[in-house]
């Protein structure tokens, strides 16, 4: 999404016209709110902060699935160690 000038908003303007912002992220925009004139916080709408964060859990999982792939072609090409190899070659200490 691209911002321009009126969706960065000094924090004491946020404090004078919360209401108005509130409706206009409601309605599709983002605020960059600032202080001291650099990037503070972002106001955005709930419905896009919980869709951004299933794309970050989607994200993770699909990192996960790449991983078990490797671990899979690791195992079938026969590389793997032992438990005393790995600790030995990761240098951890045997818990009795």
């Amino acid at each position: 999404m691209a911002f321009d000038t009126a969706d960065i908003v000094p924090i004491n303007d946020v404090r004078a016209s919360f209401t108005e912002l509130a409706e206009q992220v409601r309605h599709g925009r983002e605020k960059i709110i600032t202080r001291n004139g650099k990037s503070y916080i972002a106001l955005i709408d709930a419905r896009r902060l919980d869709h951004y964060h299933r794309l970050e859990r989607e994200h993770i999982h699909i990192t996960l699935l790449g991983q078990v792939a490797k671990g899979l072609a690791d195992v079938e090409a026969g590389r793997t160690l032992s438990v005393t190899e790995a600790r030995a070659k990761y240098k951890r200490p045997v818990k009795r």
